[in-house]
């Protein structure tokens, strides 16, 4: 069987905004692995059952959490502590640490019950990237947020195709700050033994391409996979370089 670092791809394999990268970190809910809509429908399930038991005075701060607009704009990229915190202060509820917790505890028995029933699976455009990146020896990294993405990458299959994994409990224990903040990004690339002024970032959340930006990424590529009303100028506008919706677009 054919090492996933033995160099078979050419580097004009790669469109040419890679071709002067040197080392690639990819985030992964989203855009590694399918798992985001897992945790959308864990993060639905926990803030609806709380803003029942704890409904907002205003009626119209009420309704039910979005499993697209509100997981997007309010929870995704971040720890859950972050999120949670945000969503909560966007209905009006003071986000003190005990309710944060609450729902983030509840959120995150949740994710787990149904990834353990139901599986993950990586995107297979992002697949073909990773390894054509790979077979041309590109130094690659997986970073999330979330404490499972070891687990994510391992259930997906892929974690062997990436030199470093930083995750959200080596987060934790380094004191790394949340997205949009770049650390956990840096950090990867710094392990990676490359600048991040010489590096990408593909990333699907709002917080993640901020991050790219704030950290001085070459590249900061935007994946776009609803392709719903301004999600495409919103990566933009948060400082995405480019947005694709699927990683084959930057192949050749």
């Amino acid at each position: 069987m054919e090492h996933p670092r033995t160099p078979t791809t050419s580097p004009n394999a790669l469109a040419p905004v890679l071709r002067d990268i040197r080392a690639v970190v990819f985030d992964t809910d989203g855009v590694i692995t399918d798992s985001a809509r897992v945790h959308a429908a864990a993060w639905k399930t926990a803030f609806d059952e709380f803003l029942r038991a704890h409904p907002p005075a205003d009626p119209e701060q009420r309704r039910p959490f979005d499993a697209r607009d509100d997981y997007l704009r309010f929870v995704d990229g971040k720890s859950r502590l972050d999120g949670a915190a945000a969503f909560l202060a966007s209905r009006g509820i003071d986000p003190s640490d005990e309710k944060v917790r609450d729902v983030a505890a509840a959120k995150e028995r949740l994710f787990t019950e149904r990834l353990r029933e139901h599986g993950v699976d990586a995107y297979p455009g992002t697949v073909r990237l990773v390894r054509a990146l790979c077979g041309a020896r590109v130094p690659l990294a997986a970073a999330s947020a979330s404490r499972h993405a070891g687990e994510l990458l391992t259930r997906a299959g892929v974690l062997d195709l990436f030199d470093v994994l930083v995750d959200g409990g080596e987060a934790a224990r380094l004191g790394l700050a949340g997205k949009p903040r770049p650390d956990l990004f840096l950090t990867a690339v710094d392990r990676l033994g490359v600048p991040a002024g010489r590096a990408a970032v593909v990333e699907d959340a709002l917080a993640g391409v901020e991050a790219g930006r704030h950290g001085g990424f070459a590249l900061v590529v935007g994946v776009d996979r609803a392709a719903a009303g301004d999600s495409r100028e919103r990566l933009r506008r948060h400082g995405a370089d480019i947005v694709v919706r699927d990683l084959t677009e930057l192949l050749v």
